[in-house]
């Protein structure tokens, strides 16, 4: 067996014995040894092997497959430019604290600087936004690389997880220099030590250290204290702070990410806050962050409000490097106890109208709903009409938004999005990881320009199962998002439509034609709650053509009529 056979056979096996499940493959020449090495561990039943030919999508599909199950998913590149194909997916893992072994195959070193094919400098190529990285030195024929590549592959594991380093989940990036030959040879020459392992160390993923329940609170005072929860990276974490808030007598705004229906939870928060006569009466003196808040523009108008104290729960850095943030709480005080008789000191007349409010324009909402068809309508459509039990993704930019404005809370599911660094790209991908990773029914909600982002995602060959995956598409034919920001104010329109507008005119049902992928065009809103009743079957896109040029127009609609309904 040559050296570089080795490697990557022990590589793979350590990874596997550290509870590795699923492998992302972008074929390679320089990988070669890397890519038999899984197809052989596949081939014995000890994990998922996915081929994917574009590495931006085979970042995302990783990302996607370690998202909810916390189990750090491997993805596999050549050099070159393969490995910087990468970067948008370790940004979002990241930020959004994913756990994603990456690992890559390079030159040796007495290849380096020397104008070798494809070669570029890739150790440091992600710099900070990973948890770990090693430049792997070329395996020799030798005693004691053995121990040193399961060293690196449990290393890569415990710091992917958490359990080493920083103590929070992330990417890591493994380099590995190869020789030739990349391909397995058979030799006379015997290995100088096994190749096999001598003690088996647990199969399952380590969980990072959380630490018993805090021994401390957060203060029970000031009494109007309101906390609003984002997206937070573990699974449980939702219901986890919006117990921890109940429990201290605190209304809770959360952004739609997490699980569903959410009774405790004040409804239609973005439009609660959009009304200022309200909001000045009942201000809070206080807001605590919990998780990475990054949707509602309400919501940040609410932490940069005068007299607000704001406080945090986790070290997000999208909040903590904010002058203005007064305290910075670990996760772990979800979990800490009430204490003390009388110890819930939230205002309860106060918390209750919050609670109202709500109340009032969710009753507003069910009675005029927004109209069909409409990004609004559709997010209301596909919420209301899943199945008990399913899991949505949502792409950023509009179709979140939507969820979160208009949207029903009673629905039972689970919400997810990558909303780390909330780009557009790689959403279709992510959603196939999610699919991919178990059994649950997935669907997907995303604008036109999300989805052609990520086309590449629909790219899956014959001989790669495919996810199950029902992808909603509200199609406005371009950047919608923007008739909502300042470009989109009608003093702007002259430079509108080509600047930000961009329309591509792209035939959507053409483009899944071409990957083999199901496409329906749905006219109503009953075709649409009836098309998603259908259990998902591999890829299917239902696309919904909306004007982009109501959507202005309809959110000052609906702004107004959670007034009226505040007022009333």
């Amino acid at each position: 067996m040559n050296p570089s056979t080795a490697l990557a056979r022990v590589l793979v096996d350590e990874l596997v014995r550290r509870g590795v499940r699923h492998a992302v493959l972008c074929p390679g020449s320089r990988s070669a040894p890397l890519a038999y090495a899984l197809r052989e561990a596949e081939r014995a039943g000890r994990l998922e092997l996915h081929v994917r030919v574009d590495e931006r999508s085979a970042g995302f599909l990783a990302l996607g497959l370690a998202k909810l199950t916390r189990v750090p998913a491997v993805v596999v590149t050549t050099s070159g430019t393969a490995v910087a194909n990468l970067h948008p997916a370790v940004l979002e893992a990241h930020h959004g604290v994913v756990p994603l072994v990456v690992l890559s195959a390079d030159r040796p070193v007495e290849l380096r600087g020397t104008g070798a094919n494809q070669t570029t400098v890739q150790p440091g190529i992600f710099a900070g936004a990973v948890r770990w990285s090693v430049d792997a030195d070329a395996p020799q024929r030798a005693t004691g690389e053995v121990a040193r590549w399961r060293d690196l592959a449990a290393a890569a594991v415990r710091h992917a997880t958490g359990v080493a380093g920083t103590g929070e989940p992330g990417p890591v990036h493994v380099n590995v220099q190869l020789r030739e030959p990349l391909v397995p040879t058979e030799d006379d020459e015997p290995w100088p030590e096994s190749l096999d392992t001598s003690a088996a160390p647990p199969t399952a993923v380590a969980a990072p250290a959380t630490g018993s329940p805090a021994a401390y609170d957060v203060s029970l005072r000031p009494a109007r204290t309101l906390v609003v929860v984002g997206d937070l990276p573990e699974p449980d974490q939702f219901d986890r702070a919006v117990r921890w808030a109940t429990a201290r007598g605190w209304p809770v705004l959360a952004e739609p990410f997490g699980t569903h229906p959410r009774s405790d939870a004040v409804p239609h928060g973005p439009l609660v806050l959009s009304d200022p006569p309200w909001l000045d009466e009942h201000a809070p003196d206080r807001v605590i962050a919990v998780g990475r808040l990054t949707l509602s523009r309400p919501v940040a108008a609410l932490l940069r409000r005068p007299g607000v104290r704001v406080e945090a729960v986790g070290a997000h850095e999208w909040i903590v490097s904010r002058p203005d943030v007064q305290a910075v709480h670990p996760t772990s005080v979800l979990d800490a106890p009430v204490d003390g008789e009388g110890a819930v000191a939230g205002d309860e007349v106060w918390a209750d109208a919050w609670r109202a409010a709500g109340d009032r324009v969710a009753v507003a909402m069910a009675e005029e709903p927004p109209p069909w068809p409409s990004g609004a309508a559709v997010a209301a459509a596909v919420v209301s009409g899943l199945p008990t039990g399913a899991r949505l993704f949502l792409g950023s930019s509009n179709s979140a938004r939507d969820v979160d404005l208009a949207a029903p809370r009673s629905t039972p599911l689970r919400v997810v999005a990558s909303r780390g660094l909330a780009g557009i790209d790689g959403c279709v991908s992510t959603a196939s990881g999610l699919a991919l990773a178990d059994a649950s029914p997935t669907y997907a909600l995303m604008g036109d320009l999300t989805f052609l982002h990520d086309s590449n995602g629909l790219l899956v060959g014959p001989l790669e199962r495919r996810p199950d995956l029902t992808v909603v598409v509200t199609n406005d034919d371009g950047g919608g998002i923007f008739t909502l920001l300042e470009p989109g104010e009608p003093a702007r329109a002259a430079e509108f439509e080509r600047l930000f507008g961009t329309p591509t005119g792209t035939d959507l049902a053409a483009l899944c034609a071409a990957h083999h992928v199901r496409h329906r065009q749905v006219a109503t809103r009953d075709e649409l709650v009836a098309a998603l009743a259908e259990q998902p079957s591999g890829l299917t896109v239902l696309e919904v053509p909306v004007d982009r040029a109501s959507h202005r127009h309809l959110h000052a609609q609906l702004r107004a009529r959670a007034a009226a309904a505040l007022g009333a």
